[in-house]
């Protein structure tokens, strides 16, 4: 599952020489639909982690022959490292980055040349989990408890700002480092709730293994309403290669199109290109896609659409917290394709 740990500490490698050896394995070629022999270009993108129900449009596009149509050979890699695909992208290792949008404002703060192109998850997944009969109902009683997290700056912040704005004291809670281990750590009562698990993976999760929990929304306590989930490029990536994004994003946009309005023949796409690492189980993913579509796709808007204003709030936020330098322009984080 992808996760949202990002902070600072992510970026100060990403202007580095890179290596391409361990940068993750790329899928097997899929049999695609309505292929042709007419020659096409070759294009990179890393997802955020292993494939799951988010990746479902990419691989429906693969299978149903939409990037050949628009030709495009599409090599879908895996991450070895979370940080990866944002770094790997910056580099012009690969074309494209499944990342978060704050991540992306960040790297722009450290002076590297990225912007988004398109919003996949529209809106946060990542929730404060709490056991379903925990005393913890709001913000203000995280205090005194021990909040698990993956050790990332960014979550302490999100803490800090739900606190703060439920009338509490972020000092009094008693912030614990699980790194990824948040199932786990919830489920066994080593710590009293846990941020970083998401609402539709490991609040589905906890839930299937008879631990049921409750989730409290990060943006209904002052956290703006951001993007989970973006693709990004480098802007030499952008400059150079604008058609090819452009006829990409198409073929993805059908791919979700289809996903819409045959979602267990997608979710199939999908399975076929689990991971022996990750192996994915089929009723998790299924209410999976259930809560991701409509946080993918809005009336009215299409299919990876970006709003100015979203963009300006977390930019804002990430100033007021100091994540990001005040220079950092909001217009300067993400473009869209013609």
């Amino acid at each position: 599952m992808q996760k949202s740990r990002i902070g600072k500490a992510l970026f100060v490698c990403l202007c580095a020489m890179l290596l391409l050896a361990g940068c993750g394995s790329q899928t097997g070629p899929a049999k695609q639909e309505g292929a042709s022999d007419k020659p096409k270009e070759k294009l990179t993108i890393m997802l955020d982690w292993y494939p799951n129900a988010v990746h479902s449009f990419l691989y429906t596009a693969m299978k149903k022959g939409y990037f050949a149509e628009e030709g495009i050979d599409l090599d879908i890699q895996m991450p070895a490292e979370t940080n990866d695909p944002l770094r790997m992208a910056a580099a012009n290792k690969i074309d494209l980055a499944f990342t978060y949008q704050p991540a992306v404002a960040i790297a722009r703060s450290e002076g590297v040349p990225v912007k988004s192109i398109a919003s996949v998850v529209r809106h946060p997944l990542n929730v404060v989990l709490v056991p379903k009969d925990s005393p913890i109902h709001s913000p203000k009683d995280f205090a005194g408890k021990k909040i698990g997290y993956p050790s990332m700056p960014l979550d302490e912040v999100n803490i800090q700002t739900m606190m703060e704005k439920d009338g509490a004291d972020f000092k009094q809670a008693k912030m614990t480092d699980i790194g990824f281990d948040i199932v786990s750590a919830l489920a066994t009562n080593r710590v009293d709730a846990v941020i970083g698990g998401y609402k539709n993976h490991e609040q589905l999760l906890l839930d299937k293994k008879g631990f049921p929990v409750r989730a409290i929304n990060l943006s209904d306590y002052g956290v703006p309403d951001s993007s989970e989930l973006v693709i990004a490029a480098s802007d030499k990536t952008i400059a150079d290669k604008k058609d090819l994004l452009a006829r990409f994003w198409k073929a993805a946009s059908k791919g979700q199109d289809y996903v819409l309005n045959h979602k267990q023949e997608g979710l199939g796409y999908l399975l076929a290109n689990e991971k022996k690492e990750f192996p994915l189980e089929k009723d998790v993913e299924e209410k999976s896609l259930d809560i991701l579509l409509p946080l993918m796709n809005e009336q009215g808007q299409p299919f990876g659409a970006q709003s100015a204003d979203q963009w300006t709030k977390v930019v804002d936020w990430l100033k007021k917290n100091k994540q990001v330098k005040p220079d950092v322009k909001p217009e300067d984080c993400f473009t869209a394709l013609p």
